[in-house]
């Protein structure tokens, strides 16, 4: 396994690269360079970087502008306010004119802590997924983040990339294959499947850990790419399954489970369950608190695992 890292500072990190590469990558960040981890190309490159101020929605207008002078644009800041304040200029500025933008936003979901319900992204996903013709990434960690944005450069069009404030655990090394697009199956296994993406996927494959002590043998996919989903590793899994759980860091009403179902119901109907943020807020507090206290553990899945 790789190292433990937080998702945002694997960002930091190919930023540099990618701009030592590409003399046409700019990035723009809203007054957070330092917590979204742009500040180290900020200094690096600083011909190239744009402080926006706190200025969400100028921040998509001036780099869908950037984009269509032909420059390949990164934009930064947090989950709640790129999706939520910026969503309409992302919409018509960004996914309209499929302006080439990678929406790179960090400190999403309840892991955000103590900053409360107020700054936890919770609904981002359902937001941007809705976009048409927009890309939308949940990595799982340090390494896949950085395999994934790096990806995201090279596509022609609109990216959502999910990231973390707290430093997660390694999955992947870096010989391993990560595409956009294409979920992973980091756990084979034959009587249920486990669906997961972010900080879940590391909870997942503790959950198999716990079930295979009782005999149960459960699949653990990695959907790093909620948009375009990979229908084929689902539909795979749903005919060899006998059931499929989805767990994410995110409501469950319109994220990874109903993105998974809505291939389920169309394809081939099995028995699902869902471990997600249900119909409320989140609330300040430790990382590790706020996901026991909203179910997203190994425990609640293999809980969800036994019901099916």
């Amino acid at each position: 396994m790789s190292e433990k890292m937080a998702t945002r500072q694997a960002y930091g990190e190919v930023l540099l690269e990618l701009g030592e590469n590409n003399e046409n990558i700019v990035v723009l960040d809203a007054d957070l360079s330092k917590s979204t981890m742009t500040a180290h190309f900020a200094e690096k490159y600083p011909n190239r970087f744009f402080n926006m101020g706190i200025s969400e929605q100028n921040l998509f207008g001036v780099a869908a502008g950037l984009a269509h002078s032909g420059k390949i644009v990164f934009a930064s800041t947090f989950a709640m306010f790129a999706a939520g304040r910026g969503f309409e200029i992302i919409r018509n500025s960004i996914g309209y004119t499929k302006a080439n933008v990678k929406i790179c936003a960090t400190h999403a979901g309840i892991t955000e802590g103590e900053d409360g319900g107020s700054h936890q992204a919770i609904e981002d996903i359902a937001l941007m997924r809705s976009i048409p013709g927009m890309t939308v990434i949940s990595p799982s960690d340090g390494v896949s983040a950085r395999k994934l944005i790096k990806e995201s450069a090279s596509l022609n069009g609109p990216v959502y990339v999910r990231l973390g404030r707290s430093a997660v655990p390694g999955i992947y090394e870096d010989n391993n294959d990560i595409k956009i697009g294409k979920g992973i199956c980091v756990r084979d296994g034959s009587d249920y499947t486990v669906i997961a993406n972010g900080v879940m996927v590391n909870e997942a494959i503790m959950a198999a850990d716990i079930l295979a002590g009782e005999g149960i043998s459960l699949r653990v996919i990695d959907m790093h790419t909620i948009k375009p989903i990979d229908k084929e590793i689902i539909i795979k899994a749903a005919n060899e399954t006998k059931g499929i759980v989805t767990a994410e860091e995110h409501t469950i009403i319109g994220g990874l489970g109903s993105a998974v179902s809505e291939v389920v119901v169309q394809n081939c109907p099995i028995k699902m369950a869902f471990v997600g943020i249900q119909d409320t807020f989140g609330e300040s507090g430790k990382p590790a608190e706020l996901l026991v206290k909203y179910g997203l553990t190994a425990d609640e899945i293999a809980k969800a695992v036994r019901n099916l």
